[in-house]
């Protein structure tokens, strides 16, 4: 298994409607074995082959506690409901945003055996990643989906929380210092 780099927001890969899998063979469980080591890599819960750059219908979902699996040339064939979330993407880091999902979400794909399964979900971090992971196959990132770029919030970095903790411990050192130093401190 090799995890492969996720491609980001400007990539044209992204934005093409993925190729349907005509054949279900070692050469796709290889390229599913990839995905889901890359999806795991990157800390996701979902990953949809063109973000990895290969054009194709494949996608590869793995909640939390339970073991990932594969859902080939998905199809949404039944939504209803509304509701706001908050989701972000491994292909546009360092943004989340506020968008409209369904409630209850039904696909139909073939699983890594080419055999058709179909998996329900409703009010949950499932039924959000099944249309989230389908969108990315129709060449549709959640950002499209957002009503207005207010809805489009910028993460702060890691690093540069990194950076300011560090820089808050080193002020309160200094200070601690100076304290102890007007003090006759030694």
């Amino acid at each position: 298994m090799t995890v492969r780099p996720i491609r980001y927001l400007g990539d044209p890969v992204l934005r093409r409607p993925a190729k349907k899998v005509r054949r279900v063979d070692d050469s796709l469980r290889r390229l599913i074995a990839d995905m889901t080591e890359s999806m795991i890599a990157a800390q996701g819960v979902g990953l949809a082959a063109p973000q990895i750059g290969v054009s194709l219908r494949i996608v590869v979902i793995g909640m939390p506690d339970e073991e990932p699996y594969a859902l080939i040339n998905p199809v949404i064939v039944r939504r209803s409901g509304e509701r706001r979330l908050d989701e972000g993407c491994l292909s546009v880091p360092g943004y989340r945003g506020n968008l409209t999902r369904s409630v209850r979400v039904t696909v139909k794909a073939l699983d890594e055996h080419g055999r058709e399964v179909r998996i329900k979900a409703e009010d949950d971090l499932l039924a959000q990643a099944l249309e989230h992971e389908t969108d990315h196959v129709n060449g549709i990132l959640y950002v499209d989906r957002l009503d207005s770029g207010d809805d489009l919030l910028k993460l702060e970095s890691p690093y540069a929380a990194a950076r300011e903790a560090a820089a808050g411990a080193r002020e309160a050192a200094a200070g601690a210092r100076e304290r102890a130093a007007a003090e006759g401190a030694p």
